[in-house]
């Protein structure tokens, strides 16, 4: 197959409305997140020829200047190859100083979905040799995310949405909507791929963008994904007070291993949970649920004699086990019986 695309010189952007949006949201982003002076640093793009990681490449070429594009090809479709390939060769006659495809294998595990973004972030995790890596997430991706989160219904964190830098990474297109990188893709004559997975129903995330968003739209008179993407904004900066408390909470509690179940039952709910959760995570606790936390808080506030909490982050033959003794909240292993 030959390359529509040619490699020469970077693309000129034309001066349009969608460019120039693009274009301040990625030099915002670099200014925000890129120390002073540092202006050639270089940053890898995690492309995936759509529109959205198109036109954040496009602009990352002239607001970065050294952008090293990551492909990643999940070979979920027959195929697949070549439209990585393609991808590149369009991040190349764009300007990038190189561009990569990595192949990846999707075990499947935890729904397709879950599947194909670990195998993803992995991937670019191990290739982006130390640079930030910029993603394509838009404000309508904000917004699914954010009511993905609100289905799970486990509290202020779980619809705090994405962050624009959570090292290693960087997403500056978080206040932009999906429909200008499509015009910028347009106007600059780079037409994206559209892969079929991102019109598919089974998709949940995808009833979300085509049937749920437009249907909220509708009936509340539009603007519905910029307020859920301020909401996630907003209760961010809450949510980074209230962690700071908790930490601080954590330390009074604390002697180094265990904590003073009167110290935390007399400390605010929102406070005592949050630091229930990070001393739970920083014991080795794996995929904590709101249920796991509830059930620990009532060893504190709700005594009654009842046993300990396997919290996740066991190994082959035991578990991690929270429990209430002697006035102190423990977290240890516990073996467990044989099944015969």
């Amino acid at each position: 197959m030959v390359s529509r695309w040619r490699v020469g010189a970077p693309r000129r952007l034309p001066e349009t409305a969608a460019v120039l949006e693009v274009r301040r949201a990625v030099r915002d982003w670099v200014a925000g997140h890129v120390p002073s002076g540092d202006a050639g640093t270089a940053v890898a793009v995690g492309l995936s020829g759509g529109a959205d990681s198109l036109a954040l490449t496009a602009a990352a070429v002239v607001e970065v200047g050294a952008v090293d594009a990551l492909v990643v090809d999940h070979q979920l479709q027959a195929g697949s190859d070549v439209v990585a390939a393609d991808a590149a060769a369009a991040a190349l006659a764009l300007g990038c100083r190189s561009a990569r495809v990595i192949p990846v294998e999707v075990d499947g595990d935890g729904g397709l979905e879950a599947a194909a973004r670990r195998a993803r972030y992995t991937a670019l995790d191990e290739a982006r040799d130390g640079l930030p890596v910029l993603l394509g997430h838009t404000l309508d991706d904000q917004a699914e995310t954010v009511l993905l989160g609100l289905a799970r219904g486990s509290g202020g964190r779980s619809i705090h949405g994405m962050t624009e830098w959570a090292e290693p990474w960087g997403r500056p297109l978080l206040g932009v909507r999906r429909a200008v990188t499509r015009q910028l893709c347009a106007d600059v004559d780079v037409p994206p791929y559209e892969d079929p997975h991102n019109t598919s129903p089974e998709f949940t995330r995808v009833r979300l963008r085509t049937e749920v968003l437009p249907l909220l739209e509708d009936v509340l008179g539009g603007g519905v994904a910029g307020a859920l993407a301020r909401t996630a904004g907003q209760l961010r900066e809450d949510g980074a007070v209230l962690d700071a408390l908790a930490g601080e909470l954590l330390h009074t509690a604390s002697d180094g291993a265990t904590l003073s179940i009167e110290t935390l039952a007399t400390a605010p709910a929102a406070l005592r949970r949050r630091a229930i959760r990070a001393w739970l995570l920083a014991g080795g606790a794996k995929a904590l649920t709101g249920k796991h936390l509830h059930a620990v808080d009532e060893l504190i506030t709700d005594w009654r004699g009842q046993g300990g909490v396997a919290v996740g982050g066991g190994r082959a033959g035991s578990r991690l086990v929270a429990a209430r003794e002697h006035g102190r909240l423990t977290l240890r292993r516990e073996r467990q019986a044989r099944r015969r």
